[in-house]
C-alpha cells in the first residue's frame, strides 16, 4: 500500500493522537512561530494549513503548506521517529509540489534561519529555502 498524502481537513481523533506523536520528539526550533506541537496542530488543522502522510490509515509525517497567489511555503514538516529514512518527508515535498504547480506557485522550504537541518533537507529535496 502507498503513502498517501492528504490535506488534513477533518482530523479523527486517531490522527490527532498520531500527529502529537509525529511532534513529539521534533526539536524546539521546529514549531516557531507556535509554542510547542500541541499549539501547531491546532492552529493548523484550525486554519486548513496541515498536509499528512497517511500510510495503512495511520499518519506517519505532516507538514504545514500555507497557500499564497505565486509562492507556497511547506513548514513545520516532521515525520514520526520510528518511520524516518523511508521516503515520507520526499513524498510530502513531492505531493505538496505538485499541488502548487497545479495552482500556478512555486513551491519553497520555510525556515527559521541557520537551521542546518532544514538547509540539508531543501539542498537533498531539491526545494528552494526561505529563511525566516
Amino acid at each position: 500500500m502507498p503513502i498517501v498524502v492528504e490535506q488534513l481537513n477533518d482530523a479523527t481523533c486517531r490522527d490527532r493522537q498520531d500527529l502529537h506523536k509525529i511532534y513529539q520528539d521534533a526539536p524546539a526550533w521546529l514549531f516557531e512561530p507556535f509554542t510547542d506541537g500541541t499549539q501547531l496542530i491546532h492552529k493548523c488543522l484550525e486554519d486548513g494549513a496541515l498536509i499528512a502522510a497517511r500510510f495503512n490509515d495511520r499518519l506517519l509525517g505532516a507538514a504545514r503548506l500555507q497557500r499564497h497567489q505565486d509562492v507556497w511555503h511547506l513548514s513545520q514538516m516532521c515525520v514520526r521517529n520510528v518511520t524516518r529514512r523511508r521516503g515520507v518527508a520526499e513524498r510530502l515535498v513531492s505531493e505538496a509540489r505538485k499541488m502548487a504547480t497545479q495552482h500556478g506557485a512555486e513551491l519553497k522550504l520555510l525556515a527559521p534561519s541557520g537551521q542546518l537541518e532544514a538547509q540539508a533537507l531543501a539542498a537533498k529535496l531539491k526545494l528552494a529555502l526561505e529563511q525566516a
